[in-house]
């Protein structure tokens, strides 16, 4: 169940009210008459089921209420109540199907946009990356794919194109052409550091790397793996389940790649670097393609649910 806070302005709170008892799903519906004093008006409250909030809120929003108004939504972990289950049961379909598409867009938004602390996190994950292929540890790679943030912004494009958001997808690949240049341009720097230090030299870059080849040999192998954790990522984020998220991060040779393509250009092998820009590329289509078509598959398949019966 999902709980709306909503200020409405009072000469549309019946119009609210009644949407709200109109909706299969929704039950504990309060209004609290003046509450409201910024901006000015009444406070309404509900619970919804899952699978019902996203049309709830597209008639909440066609009834202006998010630009007169505001409307808050929060998780319930746990409610005790007979009318939540007859609700949860009247709601057409399966809340772990269901897509909440204001919440997707919200959070997307959110995670694809270029900020310091998302270079930050894409740069140290680079770095680290970098330390795992000179050392050749998979743990290292691994832990360097779980920091790196770039899912966001490919959960952003994919997001941007089905709901045909062309700002979301500008942003999110601002955020890809801008953040993995940088982040590789800095390692670079860094590898040239740990250099001096005598940590990082020629001869152990180019000792063989049985445990981290494939970062820089890219397959066919690549493109499927890269296109099935697509389709994992996307499910994770339209169900919350934020463990199965990780588990997709570990899954693809981003940061990586870009990490090796660094080391490479920084010690021109550049056979190594070109193969790791590759798989770099190849597993952010992957992603991407695949992200796009899931939630294509997730919107036609909702809707097809809910066409009524001849």
């Amino acid at each position: 169940m999902l709980h709306l806070r909503m200020i409405v302005p009072a000469d549309r709170t019946e119009e609210v009210a009644r949407l709200v008892g109109a909706t299969l799903g929704a039950t504990h519906l309060t209004v609290m008459r003046g509450a409201a004093y910024d901006p000015l008006g009444d406070v309404l409250t509900c619970d919804v089921a899952r699978e019902a909030a996203d049309g709830l809120l597209v008639g909440l929003r066609e009834l202006g209420v998010a630009e007169t108004g505001s409307i808050a939504v929060d998780n319930i972990d746990l409610t005790l109540s007979t009318s939540a289950e007859k609700a949860e049961q009247d709601a057409p379909g399966e809340g772990a199907d269901a897509v909440l598409w204001e919440s997707l867009v919200e959070e997307t938004h959110e995670e694809s946009t270029l900020t310091v602390t998302y270079i930050a996190f894409l740069t140290v994950a680079t770095m680290l990356a970098a330390y795992g292929v000179m050392l050749d540890s998979s743990i290292l790679i691994v832990g360097a794919m779980v920091v790196g943030p770039e899912f966001g912004p490919l959960a952003g494009i994919c997001t941007g194109v089905v709901r045909r958001q062309r700002r979301l997808v500008g942003r999110s690949v601002a955020a890809l052409l801008i953040g993995f240049p940088v982040a590789m341009l800095i390692t670079g720097g860094f590898s040239d550091l740990m250099s001096l230090f005598g940590l990082f030299t020629q001869a152990r870059f180019d000792a063989p790397h049985p445990a981290t080849e494939f970062i820089w040999q890219p397959t066919w192998d690549s493109f499927v793996v890269a296109f099935l954790a697509g389709i994992a990522g996307i499910l994770s984020l339209t169900s919350s389940k934020s463990g199965a998220l990780v588990g997709v991060a570990i899954s693809v040779t981003t940061v990586p790649a870009a990490a090796n393509a660094a080391l490479g250009i920084s010690y021109a092998a550049w056979s190594e670097a070109w193969g790791s820009t590759l798989q770099l590329v190849i597993n952010l289509a992957g992603i991407a393609v695949a992200g796009t078509l899931t939630l294509l598959a997730q919107k036609w398949l909702w809707a097809k649910r809910h066409v009524p019966a001849a």
